[in-house]
């Protein structure tokens, strides 16, 4: 009974969110109000199915930089030049246990640029790694968090002292 609230309220965010997209608003402003909820539709769609796609593999997160936020699915990325702030998908995502990365506190560029990216397929690039190079998602936040990131839904296993 408590996921049901909180479906309602994704579906609201999302349907919202379609409707203020400004292409819709334009088909209805043109009276064009069924192929605007058809579009809207089929977006709440897609987006719910990242958001379930972001809670199910094992690599999904969401990072957010200087420039904007993006939610890595494997060998699909979705995007904003925004904030997370101002991403509602991603802020979902997050909202629902997706790991999030903030590199916005990272001042190191140049080691940042150097960094392997997180694997698509669940595979792990032994060490040395460097820009070509492809790492494990807990491995990643490892390395980026000693740069100085900040964490959200850390998937890493805790250590006990």
């Amino acid at each position: 009974m408590k996921g049901i609230p909180m479906q309602t309220g994704v579906l609201r965010v999302l349907r919202a969110t379609a409707a203020s997209w400004w292409r819709h608003k334009e088909l209805r402003r043109a009276g064009q109000t069924g192929q605007a909820q058809r579009l809207e539709r089929e977006t709440v769609l897609r987006d719910l199915g990242y958001l379930k796609q972001a809670a199910s593999l094992p690599n999904a997160h969401v990072i957010c930089g200087e420039g904007g936020t993006f939610i890595h699915l494997g060998w699909t990325t979705v995007s904003t030049l925004a904030p997370i702030e101002r991403f509602p998908l991603a802020t979902l995502a997050v909202a629902r246990g997706t790991p999030f990365i903030d590199i916005r506190p990272v001042t190191d560029v140049i080691a940042f640029a150097n960094l392997p990216r997180v694997t698509r397929d669940g595979s792990d690039a032994s060490e040395p790694w460097g820009p070509g190079s492809s790492v494990l998602l807990t491995t990643y936040i490892d390395i980026v968090e000693g740069l100085g990131a900040r964490i959200v839904n850390d998937p890493r296993p805790r250590q006990s002292t």
